[in-house]
């Protein structure tokens, strides 16, 4: 269906008109590097649970993850139980207390700052700040890819320009605005997700005749599932793969348990809970982030499953087969297009803008101050300039923009798996562990961050087929495209990182203390 674009462009031009004001407000309001920084530490607990709910849930989730679900089926709301679990009541409620205090106490103003001070340590500062700084914007390139895919598909535009014209929005108010800007945005952002994530919902039933009909054609197509597919361990698409197959592994620890767990240990995220007043504003945002991130994931990952039945009963073919050039990251554009009233198709493509804004403007404001702030200060210069955190923000919005016009295709959720997953392993346990020690060791920390960074990176790069293969390593030095059999080869990178980051954290921990002991006896003599 062909978007009515005098609609289009009066719609769009209404919300970048808001959007580019409250960008304007975040700048003028921009006084100091706490303002650009952590958003003077005053921001409403409603603003922060939309910021923080606007960053998380991006195009990744609901054009990549929809995708997946369209692919895999239903058990990606295992996903959704991780993220309310986890990614909201688990990292409010004990990791985001902890954080604005620690953080309000020690002055930092980023993750990296924030690891750095609470150790003592440039080399916990720059680590973190380095590993940012490489992963980051693979991620960033991911977010670009699926809000330029569903402008290309709607409006008909080429992709070269959609994603440039995407990328210089966000880069105005970020650059201009701060953390000030990004949170007010964020925020707006996040009440058209809500908006247009409902609609959604709503008119997929109702075209599909209803949730019990729509849910039971679904299950009712099992015998439809691919071959491929079903070797792999797929059932149908409205229950789990066989349990340890291949499809079941990389379901459950790349998608659910990489995400779930990532989520931690976000840096972008991690700096909103260092934006509020006190721990009061962290509860309330608590009762507003839940209910939006079971909308924004659930949504997603329901309707992408549903798309299988709409396109068989409408073309013949489940969604798989419905995909533009057998890339999944096209199904879920592909549906809204030819699905849905030409009014919705504008308000959703405004949701998806406002998901995929929401979180490039986190992005690019987390690895322009990682760079600008942590890495390349000067020596001795307590605060740098605020003139060279913008320009750093420029140089890795460039970076990022390179990266999605020569990442693949079908990259959105693999690479937002891969990012999480690569945070989590890096940074949880030493994240953890300066949360709720009194005398958190620097040797236990970098013992940590090491490990689960290098582990990571080794099983990405040899083990997990997914990565290895393309990569062309393991061919290289072993030839062989992964040096361990199935069912290793999908088993996600962050199922053995993480456990070694964490018992090297341990090991780390107990010689400190080993130490410790051993020294007493002595200085008492």
């Amino acid at each position: 269906m062909a978007v009515d674009t005098g609609l289009f462009i009066a719609i769009t031009l209404v919300y970048l008109l808001i959007t580019i004001g409250l960008g304007y407000l975040g700048y003028r309001q921009t006084k100091g590097d706490d303002d650009y920084m952590v958003a003077g530490r005053k921001v409403h607990p409603v603003v922060l649970a939309l910021s923080y709910g606007a960053t998380f849930i991006s195009t990744s989730a609901i054009i990549g993850f929809g995708g997946v679900a369209a692919q895999l089926g239903m058990g990606m709301i295992w996903l959704t139980v991780l993220n309310i679990g986890l990614g909201i009541f688990i990292a409010f409620i004990f990791f985001g207390k902890r954080t604005r205090s620690i953080g309000s106490r020690l002055r930092a103003v980023t993750f990296p700052d924030l690891m750095g001070k609470c150790y003592q340590s440039p080399f916990m500062r720059y680590t973190a700040g380095l590993v940012i700084l490489i992963s980051m914007p693979l991620y960033t390139a991911a977010i670009l890819i699926g809000g330029a895919q569903f402008i290309t598909s709607t409006l008909q535009i080429p992709y070269t320009t959609a994603l440039i014209a995407f990328a210089a929005i966000v880069a105005l108010y970020v650059i201009l605005g701060g953390l000030i800007a990004v949170m007010y945005t964020d925020a707006l952002q996040g009440g058209i997700m809500l908006v247009g994530m409902t609609i959604l919902l709503v008119l997929t039933y109702v075209q599909l005749g209803g949730v019990v009909e729509a849910n039971s054609a679904l299950a009712a197509m099992s015998d439809l599932v691919p071959g491929a597919l079903e070797a792999g361990g797929m059932t149908g698409w409205a229950s789990m793969p066989e349990f340890g197959s291949s499809i079941w592994l990389t379901l459950v620890t790349t998608l659910v348990l990489g995400v779930g767990i990532g989520v931690l240990a976000q840096p972008q995220l991690v700096v909103r809970f260092m934006t509020v007043k006190d721990n009061r504003s962290l509860n309330r945002a608590v009762l507003v982030g839940g209910p939006f991130i079971l909308m924004m994931t659930g949504v997603a990952f329901t309707v992408g499953a549903l798309t299988n039945v709409y396109f068989y009963r409408t073309e013949g073919v489940i969604a798989l087969q419905a995909a533009t050039g057998g890339n999944i990251d096209t199904i879920f554009p592909n549906f809204i297009n030819a699905s849905m009233p030409d009014l919705f198709v504008v308000i959703f493509m405004l949701a998806l803008l406002a998901a995929a804004m929401s979180t490039l403007s986190s992005l690019f404001h987390t690895m322009g101050t990682s760079l600008g702030f942590d890495v390349v200060r000067r020596t001795g210069a307590e605060r740098p300039s605020m003139r060279l955190i913008q320009v750093a923000t420029l140089v890795m919005i460039v970076i990022s923009v390179v990266l999605a016009f020569i990442m693949p295709g079908s990259i959105i959720a693999r690479a937002t798996a891969m990012f999480m997953g690569l945070c989590a392993s890096a940074f949880l346990p030493a994240y953890a562990h300066a949360m709720y020690s009194s005398r958190p060791s620097l040797r236990a920390a970098k013992m940590s961050l090491v490990a689960g960074a290098a582990v990571w990176f080794a099983w990405t790069a040899f083990v997990h087929i997914k990565e290895s293969e393309p990569l062309g390593l393991s061919n290289l030095l072993f030839g062989v495209p992964a040096i361990l059999p199935m069912p290793w080869q999908v088993v996600d990178p962050l199922v053995i990182a993480l456990p070694l980051s964490a018992a090297a954290l341990a090991v780390g921990w107990a010689l400190d203390r080993h130490d410790v002991v051993a020294e007493g006896p002595a200085e008492a003599a």
